[in-house]
């Protein structure tokens, strides 16, 4: 019988997978105080994704996001020019916000983009961060949890009855009765591998493990072992459905920054933290607390090429995941320093962390 992590590609003899997110920001880069503008953005978004496919990396995933300093509003659009763009990498949204969409059009746009792509495409569900869309796309924000669980159900629903082949009849609150209703186009092999973006709280870890599906864990920053609730809640409620958890895949993200040691990465990074933090939510993040992701115990994933093989191995020992994504463009960071982590990856980082996780 196939497990759902050979269901979604993975396969152990080949270690952990490593892929990029992005979530479309162009604040500007604070050391020059210049950015690239929106046409700029989405074409620097294009070229990284064909820049990790050349590196060896195995995911691209791009969010979507609705403010001020983001480009990635239609992410499902950029995902079918990286599509036509690279032909191997695997190519996923890292946060499709479900709750202020259709899902009927949801899978209608993944399945057209898993044609075009061949195949290679994949869905992270998530709740909004930033609740300002909610007014914007004409949603009541007292039903933010509702509408989030309501739609999540649904596009998964659909999911498994077009791999059934069978036609859609559902009734729910937010949106009119589907009855034997039929989707198409349909993806490449009848079936979309969709995950439960949650944000850290074992709460949300707990809805992702009811609902049986792979979960994206964010761990923004902050001792790794604070996260590890969240795994435990997720596979305990596995558990309870009567799944064992070691047979669903698991991804964690965070932002990444790799120069050639840990001082220049440090001294580099910070800048574009505190400037994303003020420009998409006018909060400011600590300085004290950056400083910790010197310790490889912080799951921020600053440092040289030694000291995050130090982390991502020591975070794989606690949560076990099967996939690790970074987010590489965090408030401003410029292309050419984007392409170095992701050649650090490509060369030093990712050949010594597959080795460990291939014989563990």
């Amino acid at each position: 019988m196939t497990t759902m992590k050979e269901k979604y590609g993975f396969k152990p003899d080949e270690g952990m997978q490593f892929g990029l997110y992005s979530l479309g920001d162009y604040v500007p880069n604070p050391h020059t105080n210049q950015g690239v503008g929106e046409q700029g953005r989405i074409k620097e978004i294009i070229e990284t994704a064909q820049y990790a496919e050349q590196a060896g990396l195995d995911i691209f995933s791009l969010g979507e996001s609705h403010q001020k300093y983001f480009v990635s509003q239609a992410h499902a659009v950029i995902l079918g020019a990286v599509a036509q763009a690279t032909s191997k990498i695997k190519i996923s949204s890292s946060s499709t916000i479900v709750s202020t969409s259709d899902p009927v059009r949801v899978y209608e746009n993944f399945a057209t983009l898993d044609l075009i792509s061949d195949g290679r495409i994949e869905i992270v569900g998530g709740r909004a961060s930033r609740i300002g869309l909610f007014e914007l796309l004409g949603y009541d924000l007292r039903d933010y949890e509702e509408l989030f669980e309501e739609k999540f159900e649904l596009l998964n629903y659909i999911n498994h009855q077009i791999e059934k082949g069978e036609t859609i009849t559902w009734e729910g609150q937010f949106r009119h009765k589907l009855n034997r209703a039929e989707m198409y186009p349909k993806p490449k092999d009848n079936f979309i591998p969709i995950w439960r973006g949650v944000g850290g709280p074992a709460a949300s870890a707990v809805k992702a493990g009811r609902a049986g599906v792979p979960m994206v864990l964010t761990t923004l920053a902050g001792p790794a072992m604070a996260f590890y609730p969240a795994v435990q809640a997720y596979h305990e409620e596995l558990a309870n459905l009567g799944i064992d958890p070691t047979t669903y895949p698991l991804t964690t993200a965070s932002p990444m920054y790799i120069a050639p040691t840990q001082q220049e990465a440090m001294a580099e990074f910070y800048p574009h933290v505190k400037s994303s933090f003020l420009h998409s939510n006018g909060s400011i993040f600590p300085k004290q607390q950056f400083a910790q992701a010197r310790s490889v115990q912080d799951t921020l994933m600053v440092g040289g090429p030694q000291e995050i093989i130090d982390k991502m191995i020591y975070q794989y020992e606690i949560y076990g995941m099967d996939r690790y994504i970074g987010q590489i463009d965090f408030g401003g960071v410029p292309l050419d320093k984007v392409k170095r982590t992701i050649d650090f990856l490509g060369e030093k980082v990712i050949p010594e962390v597959k080795k460990y996780t291939k014989s563990h």
